[in-house]
């Protein structure tokens, strides 16, 4: 509602940068028509926001006279039930006024974890394949398919989280494998979690910590290295991808991530897919992926560095990807030329209906 209104401000004080939309975008009028319907003035917007009208003008009306403006948004907007939505509304501003891609412009999401952006490079959520492809997009299935010489990529989504302990909860998984979470603390709904474990056929954990709220469920419990025993890549909110060095030997008999999923794949025959012997090999395996028939078509490009032998590896210094090119230079800047990684090469504006909470706030006052 707030962004709405604000891209309805834009559109009805004058403030929109028609050249950047004309050249660069699409569905302008689409995203424009649906907020003035639903945010027709600042009035409404104060109203359903519970905010002073004076403060919504003021903001405004900073935002539409200031020219580099960044706009910073974390969980309580990604995480929320209408969360994709409340983004692509943020991001329709900027697109309006051509501030995206630019020094000191656009919009910028502050996840909730460390190594949120390299989670995601590599599939790493329920919804993604790796290297950014798209689990619905037959032809990125078909890409993944090849590179992998697999018979079957899904095309559905997995679980999320939530999901995830429902479904265990209500039997339809009986077997989970928690890995560098401790779910029952972390959880919305921790009773249902706590159920759902209790009940789960077989539930194996890996962590670094032998007594916690989830190991209490564990049927397996099986020894993690720690964040400073750990050697890999970690990439950051500005694309930048950071070697992570062990700095103390791994204790007792813990084992890295990799090397437990790589085991266990082995065993259950699946070998071939899993012959690595170090981190520098799945890099290697992670590059080749993101750079296979990518024709500047998918952002996420470091296939350069597919052929990176192991000492390069383990000096590398911190780069920004995409990464295209022998000399292995990252790329500080992307959509500065106003190009994007979609069909059109053109940004999409997106038509966003505001919606209610799932879970409407109140003065209530509840103790635990």
């Amino acid at each position: 509602m707030l962004f709405n209104g604000l891209l309805n401000f834009l559109c009805s004080e004058d403030y929109l940068n028609v050249e950047y939309i004309e050249n660069h975008t699409e569905g302008f009028s689409a995203a424009a028509n649906i907020a003035r319907e639903s945010a027709a003035s600042i009035t409404v917007v104060a109203q359903a926001c519970g905010l002073d009208a004076a403060d919504v003008s003021r903001f405004y009306r900073l935002f539409a006279t200031t020219n580099k403006v960044v706009s910073l948004y974390s969980q309580g907007v990604n995480q929320s039930s209408s969360g994709t939505d409340k983004v692509n509304s943020i991001i329709n501003c900027h697109l309006a006024t051509g501030r995206i891609g630019y020094p000191g412009m656009g919009p910028f999401s502050i996840t909730g974890q460390l190594n949120a952006m390299g989670g995601r490079e590599v599939g790493g959520l329920a919804n993604q394949l790796a290297a950014h492809m798209n689990l619905e997009d037959e032809k990125h299935r078909d890409i993944v398919a090849r590179f992998w010489q697999v018979d079957l990529v899904p095309d559905k989504q997995g679980l999320k989280a939530v999901d995830l302990f429902n479904a265990i909860d209500d039997g339809k998984v009986k077997a989970v494998w928690i890995m560098a979470t401790n779910p029952v603390v972390s959880m919305p709904d921790a009773n249902r979690v706590k159920r759902a474990l209790d009940k789960c056929e077989l539930v194996v954990v890996s962590d670094c910590i032998e007594k916690t709220d989830t190991t209490a469920y564990a049927d397996i419990l099986l020894l993690a290295t720690a964040w400073g025993e750990k050697d890999g890549t970690v990439t950051n909110s500005e694309r930048r991808i950071s070697r992570q060095r062990k700095f103390i030997p791994a204790a007792g008999e813990s084992k890295d991530d990799w090397w437990m999923i790589a085991e266990v794949a082995k065993r259950m025959g699946f070998g071939k897919g899993f012959d690595y012997d170090s981190v520098a090999d799945i890099f290697r395996e992670h590059a080749a992926l993101s750079g296979f028939e990518n024709n500047n078509d998918r952002d996420f490009n470091i296939g350069a560095m597919s052929e990176i032998d192991d000492r390069a590896y383990a000096d590398m210094v911190p780069i920004q990807w995409p990464v295209t090119h022998d000399a292995l230079t990252g790329q500080a800047r992307m959509f500065d030329n106003g190009d994007f990684y979609t069909l059109s090469r053109r940004a999409h504006f997106v038509a966003t209906v505001p919606i209610a909470p799932a879970n409407l706030a109140s003065t209530e006052i509840l103790l635990f």
